[in-house]
């Protein structure tokens, strides 16, 4: 039997690394030239105000500590960037900005040199130039001999600094850390969160939620409710975590054909059936509040367990029962307190696929 010793020294074998010095201005050449890549996915770019940007640069031409960044090596040798997308486009922001397609940033906020504010590059002495230039970042490259489970991991352990990632962003980049199978499923769920017949029936999902990939994330919620039931423990970050982790390490067959002929098949009919007010509250006929998930899983998988049967009933008849059935008691004690269990996640879906049976004999 291996000793705890000989086990930590298999793992640390697993992922390999190393640590070189970049000087800004390498980076900046590099990501013009395309070898360093930033994937706006793995962060929302540029969550950090203008102030924060400028305080950046100050602290470099103070020569204070700048925290390191952590790139991936691709096969190609191309290095891409996953931690510490901030400071490092916030540098390539105020020495090039058209590489990103911004605006010049202009210092403001700067407290400790306040001679700074309102300057932009250009602006500054040909020595304060070079000294931003070659000001170096430690730089920790996850080589690609790496085993990929071990750069997956990683990357979930390296939401630091700055705004925190929230959870399907989290989950996306993680995906990428796999390599193409991780990518591809990644693929998928941006794909199918364009679908025009999902975007109707969301309609009712708030901004603020959109903008940290909510839409997407209910794809994800859709395809592990649909397969993945006894996962759940309560917890629904947990169990999306799993789920996906689970396809990514292919521990779940995820058959991609069939799963987009079925997402495609219920969305559509709800698109056609409920519209916008598919996964809201009612009061009578009169929808109320925003798009509530525990209604989502109940409404998507009911209806997907009962398609078959009412696929040709008429399409006001399904619309009315549905409406009609979200306001029983049956279906309320399946929402409420405690909704979060399996126990309630299982009811309030059965509340919807027998409610929809039922139109087959009425």
């Amino acid at each position: 039997m291996k000793s705890l010793e000989d086990i930590i020294d298999d793992k640390i074998g697993e992922v390999r690394t190393e640590s070189l010095d970049l000087t800004f201005g390498e980076i900046v050449n590099l990501h013009a030239t395309r070898e360093l890549v930033i994937q706006p996915e793995y962060q929302r770019l540029f969550r950090w105000s203008d102030d924060q940007k400028s305080r950046l640069i100050e602290s470099i031409l103070l020569e204070l500590p700048i925290p390191q960044i952590f790139v991936i090596e691709r096969e190609t040798g191309v290095f891409e960037l996953i931690d510490g997308l901030q400071r490092v486009s916030s540098v390539i922001q105020f020495i090039n900005p058209a590489v990103l397609d911004l605006d010049p940033l202009v210092l403001q906020g700067c407290d400790l040199v306040t001679e700074l504010n309102d300057k932009k590059f250009d602006d500054l002495s040909l020595r304060l130039r070079l000294t931003i230039k070659r000001s170096s970042v430690r730089t920790v490259v996850i080589k690609r001999q790496s085993r990929f489970f071990l750069r997956y991991t990683m990357f979930k352990r390296l939401n630091t600094g700055g705004v925190s990632l929230d959870p399907q962003e989290i989950r996306n980049c993680s995906a990428r850390m796999v390599g193409e199978d991780g990518t591809r499923f990644y693929s998928f769920l941006q794909n199918k969160a364009t679908h025009p017949a999902f975007l109707n029936c969301i309609e009712s999902l708030a901004q603020v939620e959109k903008d940290k990939k909510g839409d997407e994330e209910l794809v994800l919620r859709f395809l592990a409710t649909k397969n993945a039931r006894h996962l759940f423990k309560e917890s629904v970050r947990d169990w999306l975590d799993n789920y996906m982790e689970k396809i990514l390490l292919k521990d779940i067959e995820f058959d991609y054909e069939k799963e987009e002929i079925t997402f495609n098949k219920v969305f559509i009919y709800l698109s056609n059936a409920l519209g916008e007010g598919s996964f809201v509250k009612y009061r009578g006929d009169k929808p109320i509040g925003g798009l509530a998930p525990a209604y989502y899983e109940a409404i998507t998988i009911g209806t997907l367990n009962a398609i078959d049967e009412i696929i040709n009933l008429p399409i006001e008849l399904v619309r009315k029962k549905v409406i009609a059935t979200v306001q029983t008691d049956d279906f309320r004690q399946n929402t409420g307190p405690g909704a979060n269990k399996r126990s309630k996640l299982e009811g309030r879906i059965k509340v919807i696929q027998d409610a929809l049976l039922e139109l087959t004999n009425e």
